[in-house]
């Protein structure tokens, strides 16, 4: 009898044992199931959207304009703040570039001065916004023609630089009936040339019939064409002005601007974060800036955000620093 009950104890602590050792094992395999999980979920955040930030060269425009500051210190200035990328604008090229009629050598020079500088200070060009070379919509065949040709050099530039895209204006009519063609019939001719230098054309919302996010949208559509697309900024949704201009007088109508970047951002291949003031706290007064980065994020976009500052209360270099600390909170 003492035997048997020795044999059965024996039988029975073998039984506790494979039974520890299976719920062990099974404990085992649901602490991996659930550190795998646990490293998808980190993957999955180290896999979001890194959004570098850019400087439009309008944000130092007074600079240039008004206090002489050399355009081609844009780079050295961008870089002491520092911003990743580049986005020039050609208008403030002209004083020196008109003298020479926009030559090819002249646009070369151009071209030299600014890539040596980016190259000197390891900032990537993005794109030249190109204002004053024609209306891309204007009803008359032959002057949209002539505009079209009048970017070609712009397109050319932007190539050599190394940039991604240049930044018309549809610019012309201001009858959204008479707009929508001009515009499809312009932005196809650019586009079109540009396409062989691997160059994007893309249309800011920059007043009047453009600044109607829904209809630019259409004309985008009917282009068709995977090099032409929508540079977004938060700012600029004046439809209709009393003047009867783009920019400068008082605005009568604007297209709601949350909406109007929802609109445009399938197509965006670059976003102008435009700012005009900041309250004590270092939020922008004029835009809902965490409402807009969440409408880009939502989007899917993953390039770059410049920093487009354009306020009068505070300078130029301060304008731009608080915008640039804005978005970094935000990203």
């Amino acid at each position: 009898m003492k035997k048997k009950n020795v044999f059965q104890s024996g039988v029975l602590t073998v039984m506790v044992i494979l039974v520890s050792g299976l719920y062990s094992c099974k404990q085992n395999q649901k602490k991996e199931t659930s550190d795998i999980q646990t490293s998808e979920e980190v993957m999955a955040e180290t896999t979001e959207p890194s959004y570098k930030i850019s400087l439009a060269q309008w944000s130092i425009n007074r600079m240039i304009r008004e206090d002489g500051v050399d355009p081609y210190k844009f780079a050295e200035m961008a870089n002491e703040w520092g911003f990743d990328g580049l986005e020039y604008v050609s208008q403030l090229y002209y004083p020196e570039l008109e003298k020479d009629n926009f030559s090819e050598a002249a646009m070369n020079a151009f071209v030299e001065k600014s890539k040596d500088e980016s190259e000197k200070y390891g900032l990537e060009n993005l794109l030249i916004m190109v204002d004053g070379q024609g209306d891309l919509a204007a009803t008359d065949e032959k002057e949209r023609k002539e505009a079209v040709e009048n970017h070609y050099k712009w397109v050319d530039a932007a190539a050599a630089l190394g940039c991604h895209s240049i930044r018309v204006n549809l610019n012309g009519t201001q009858d959204p009936e008479a707009w929508k063609p001009a515009s499809i019939d312009g932005l196809t001719q650019l586009a079109t040339y540009a396409k062989d230098k691997n160059i994007n054309v893309i249309v800011e919302n920059h007043g009047g019939p453009s600044s109607n996010a829904g209809l630019l949208v259409e004309v985008i559509q009917q282009v068709g064409m995977d090099n032409c697309g929508t540079l977004p900024d938060f700012g600029n949704f004046c439809i209709k002005r009393e003047a009867g201009d783009y920019y400068e007088s008082k605005c009568l109508e604007e297209y709601d601007r949350y909406k109007g970047v929802t609109e445009l951002m399938p197509y965006a291949k670059g976003v102008s974060a435009k700012s005009y003031g900041f309250d004590e706290e270092g939020k922008e007064t004029t835009i809902d800036f965490a409402r807009m980065i969440k409408i880009v994020k939502d989007s899917g976009y993953t390039g770059f955000i410049d920093v487009e500052y354009e306020g009068n209360e505070l300078g130029e270099e301060e304008g731009i620093l608080a915008t640039k600390k804005l978005l970094e909170q935000l990203l």
